[in-house]
């Protein structure tokens, strides 16, 4: 699935060549995603000139003047520029145009999602209630380790709450939980201020670094430009289950947390 380093690397690759250009057409081949296609979104669009496009954890907004679009890549989505006139592939399933170029959706597994909202974005139910973002000053030591009191929950499914912090998936909670040498097992009320501090930093540190190469690749996902992302390449945990830890040479344990593969090293992490 998409985490919040392909999310942004999408947006970075995309917006800048359909802010401020206005929506010639839609074109919805396939409308039934996680949840359908508004049947009205050609007379949304239709005219409207594109304002801004941000990212909310894991949702790109599209900003209009008569309200936002919410595009959510799901688990195997993507969004390409491509020109007007690119015949359309298998899981091709909407097109918005502008002018010369078109916005395309790709979709296989059709989890992801694209809806309108009028007025306020932040005010959707999907967006209403997220924490605050990773990368943002309010995320810091203080925050987490009052987040964290008196909680029983392990740390690492805590960290991938996205009430608590949006857009820490899976990958980047076990490679941060690695630099932070915590392991993923602790109870989050175990934390102390200082290990906060670190695991909040480490957090920091590994989103920077994977929007910088563009995310990871682990099976479909693409840029915005269609090319793929190489931070599985630098990963130092997740993916390694049994390969020798790098700092002590102990292999690295797999095991499951809700459902989620996680690799720690049991020597270096405490």
């Amino acid at each position: 699935m998409p985490e919040l380093p392909e999310v942004e690397t999408t947006l970075r690759g995309v917006a800048p060549h359909i802010i401020g250009r206005t929506v010639a057409g839609v074109i919805v081949r396939q409308p039934r995603l996680r949840w359908p296609v508004p049947v009205e979104l050609n007379e949304l669009l239709l005219g409207q000139t594109l304002l801004g496009a941000t990212r909310r954890g894991k949702y790109l907004l599209l900003t209009f003047a008569q309200g936002t679009l919410l595009i959510h890549l799901g688990m195997s989505g993507n969004l390409r520029i491509v020109p007007v006139g690119t015949p359309a592939a298998l899981h091709d399933h909407v097109d918005i145009i502008f002018g010369t170029q078109v916005l395309r959706y790709h979709d296989p597994r059709r989890f992801g999602s694209i809806l309108w909202q009028e007025g306020d974005a932040q005010q959707h139910a999907l967006l209403a209630h997220l924490g605050p973002e990773p990368l943002s000053d309010v995320f810091d030591g203080e925050y987490l380790f009052t987040r964290c009191r008196k909680r029983t929950q392990n740390i690492k499914q805590f960290l991938m709450d996205s009430k608590v912090v949006v857009g820490v998936g899976n990958i980047y909670a076990n490679e941060a939980l690695y630099l932070a040498a915590i392991k993923p097992i602790r109870k989050a009320g175990t934390l102390s201020r200082k290990e906060s501090s670190e695991l909040v930093a480490q957090v920091k540190r590994v989103l920077v670094h994977a929007i910088e190469q563009g995310g990871t690749t682990l099976r479909d996902f693409v840029g915005g430009d269609g090319k793929p992302g190489y931070f599985k390449q630098q990963l130092l945990a997740y993916g390694r289950g049994g390969e020798p830890c790098v700092q002590c040479q102990k292999p690295l344990k797999e095991t499951r947390l809700g459902q989620r593969t996680t690799v720690y090293c049991t020597v270096c992490q405490r």
